[in-house]
């Protein structure tokens, strides 16, 4: 059975405490879209890390985000770390949640990813946005002001 959200929420918080300070993010900001999901969220430097837990698939996944005046990017930190070559196999992390134990696994090894690929995706917007392309980022169009 997947944790519930409480005990997701204070995981994210309890993993992402040490990387968030490092790097300068604000959060967990916390949010329950629906009654599929749970999500934290880290903000800084010009980039967001969503946090996701799958309650029904049993699964964690961490995205990285950027905006610009028109759209906003978003692609997993596995993929961005392997685009980037700062891992060299797929795979090499867990994205279960179906126990405290999975989950906690799963938060710490994608973590490292983050802190791999922060610099990277937290610097100039044209390199950071072409790398998030390269992994297959997903982008939509944001509404139009006004």
């Amino acid at each position: 059975m997947t944790p519930g959200t409480e005990a997701f929420f204070g995981e994210v918080r309890t993993a992402f405490a040490d990387v968030a300070e490092r790097l300068g993010l604000d959060g967990p900001g916390t949010h329950e879209p629906g009654r599929h999901l749970a999500v934290a969220t880290y903000r800084g430097c010009s980039v967001t890390y969503k946090v996701v837990l799958g309650l029904w698939q049993g699964d964690v996944g961490i995205h990285a985000c950027r905006e610009t005046a028109s759209t906003e990017c978003k692609v997993g930190v596995e993929e961005l770390a392997l685009t980037a070559g700062v891992v060299d196999r797929r795979s090499a992390v867990s994205f279960g949640a179906r126990s405290l134990r999975q989950l906690r696994r799963s938060l710490s090894g994608q973590i490292r990813y983050v802190e791999l690929v922060h610099p990277l995706v937290s610097g100039p917007p044209d390199p950071a946005l072409a790398l998030m392309r390269a992994a297959g980022a997903r982008e939509w169009r944001r509404p139009a002001a006004g």
